[in-house]
């Protein structure tokens, strides 16, 4: 596609600027500023944050979590994946897309879920106290094996999603072959199948341990005293200790950039493509009765495990608050968490800030990715690995990590320096939201213009079209679904925020994650998971809107 070169200079100008402004800058001063001590620059802090056995205990724990999360995930999802994309049995479709639930569940919600489900006053450990007439709760959800069991919950979706996605492009022609040269169906598994889904479990495996670093309300409200890294950088910014909180967040940066370094070479030391496009072959029939029973069974089981968590934000969602206490369930019910949360100006604000701070973050993202998109697919562009480096890099850094650089870049006004003042004020946190969703945004937007032929584009120039009249028509309308894709994605991210928020929020911009931590504090639990549950439907109705938005376009590019 030939621009002119005027353009691809501007946009290109502006963009790296951008990224290198606020990626790279925000990150290169935290990390200038972990070797501060004092007035003077060496490494006192590290060898603190390295003699400190608290310290060395929050790291440990991290990586063990994050190890833990993928593996417990993968154990989960993968067999889900080929049950469900392998064989044929009653319900296998409805249970296929409600697998996919966990999804919708925001990170804050998630967790406030397990909370009533499975806390020490939770309804099932109620319920089963009060069965076996125990003088306690039978058990206490809090330490590392309850957070690994809601990490596991919550994002075992990934294995699920990328495995499925694979087994959908796989070249199972290679698997007969294999058969048919005398290979054993365990053999065929590990020598031919895994490896050929080596990039969706790498893929898998790695947006899991990345958002596992990052996490912070499983350990925060079920960590019982555990500490992990992304606890010690909040506690070390509430407590003023902002040196160790810069060491921490290189520390837990640099662990989440090393795993994907890892995984890259592992990957690359390999290749995993078919020669065919893949054969769709359809699920086979579970032809036993007893066989077609236990997967229904199973499967049916497995979505009221799934909807659980869903079930009960709703039914608590209308409970009075302060009415529950000992109860299994509780034992008030009201209409008024819902009537306030639209009639109250104190609940609205929430509601209106997140909606705000969603949309703008999410219209500069489509705006930004539609010019690196451009750029990154095209590869005369000088510079162009850096820009994909500096494009990926807020998404291999934790939120707690991007929130306390921009915090300490932000907090004063010295326009020369590059630095603003903005900590404390309402944009911030939208800057945030815009910086830490640029990946997803990018990422649709530069495939959908790789996929583009050139030669369109080249036919409305030599037709007298102007480059202006030529993207609008011709390029605007191929590019757009994947930009839009991207964009919601980032709109429903930025609304269930909570990492980034906690650090930097203020007053005035909170959204509705930290309004539902607030009302959790206290015990306003009716109010809370109202939020939660209007979260999840705002969610969800995004989702339903790109959906139907995309099954048009499909349909009306069929051509008849």
């Amino acid at each position: 596609m030939k621009y002119l070169p005027t353009f691809n200079l501007l946009f290109y100008v502006v963009a790296l600027g951008l990224l290198l402004w606020l990626v790279l800058y925000p990150n290169l001063h935290i990390l200038s500023q972990s070797f501060e001590k004092d007035g003077q620059v060496g490494l006192v802090n590290y060898l603190e944050f390295f003699h400190n056995p608290s310290q060395l205990e929050a790291l440990i724990n991290s990586l063990i979590l994050s190890l833990g999360s993928v593996g417990f995930s993968a154990v989960i999802g993968v067999p889900l994946a080929f049950i469900f994309h392998r064989y044929e049995f009653p319900g296998r479709t409805i249970f296929a897309a409600l697998a996919t639930l966990p999804v919708l569940l925001p990170p804050l919600v998630g967790v406030i879920s397990f909370m009533f489900l499975y806390g020490e006053s939770g309804i099932i450990t109620r319920f089963i106290q009060i069965l076996l007439r125990l003088s306690s709760a039978p058990f206490s959800l809090r330490g590392i094996w309850a957070i690994l069991f809601i990490h596991a919950y919550t994002m075992y979706a990934y294995f699920y999603l990328f495995v499925t996605a694979g087994l959908k492009r796989m070249d199972f022609s290679l698997q007969e072959a294999a058969r048919s040269l005398g290979a054993s169906r365990l053999r065929v598994f590990f020598a031919v199948t895994l490896p050929m889904l080596t990039p969706s479990l790498m893929g898998a495996s790695l947006l899991t341990f990345m958002t596992s670093m990052a996490s912070f309300s499983a350990p925060y409200l079920f960590g019982g005293g555990t500490r992990v890294l992304a606890l010690q950088i909040y506690n070390s910014k509430l407590n003023g200790d902002l040196a160790m909180a810069y060491v921490e967040t290189v520390i837990l940066s640099l662990s989440s950039i090393l795993f994907l370094i890892l995984l890259q070479r592992y990957e690359g030391t390999a290749r995993y493509r078919s020669l065919s496009k893949g054969d769709l072959r359809p699920a086979r029939e579970a032809r036993r009765r007893t066989i077609r029973f236990l997967m229904s069974t199973l499967g049916a089981g497995l979505v009221l495990f799934l909807l659980l968590p869903h079930l009960v934000l709703i039914l608590i969602s209308f409970s009075k608050d302060g009415t529950w206490t000992t109860e299994i369930l509780p034992p008030q019910y009201t209409l008024s968490n819902y009537a306030q949360l639209f009639s109250d100006p104190h609940f609205l604000e929430p509601i209106r800030n997140s909606l705000e701070m969603s949309g703008m973050a999410t219209a500069l993202n489509f705006l930004f990715a539609m010019v690196v998109g451009y750029l990154l697919a095209n590869r005369q562009i000088p510079g162009r690995t850096l820009l994909n480096a500096l494009v990926l890099l807020p998404w291999a850094l934790p939120g707690t990590v991007l929130a306390l650089s921009l915090a300490s870049t932000f907090n004063q006004a010295q326009p020369l320096r590059g630095k603003l003042l903005l900590v404390g004020t309402f944009w911030l946190l939208p800057l945030a939201y815009f910086i830490r969703n640029i990946p997803l945004v990018v990422r649709p937007v530069q495939a959908s213009f790789e996929q583009l032929d050139p030669a369109l584009a080249e036919a409305g120039q030599s037709l007298g079209g102007s480059w202006l009249y030529v993207f609008r028509r011709v390029t605007l309308p191929m590019v757009l679904p994947g930009a839009l894709a991207g964009s919601m994605l980032a709109f429903v991210t930025a609304l269930g925020e909570f990492v980034s928020s906690i650090v930097i929020y203020t007053i005035n911009n909170r959204p509705i994650s930290i309004e539902i931590l607030a009302q959790l504090r206290q015990f306003n639990f009716g109010s809370a998971a109202a939020y939660g549950v209007l979260l999840i439907l705002l969610m969800a109705a995004v989702f339903f809107v790109s959906h139907n938005y995309f099954s048009q376009a499909d349909r009306s590019s069929v051509p008849y």
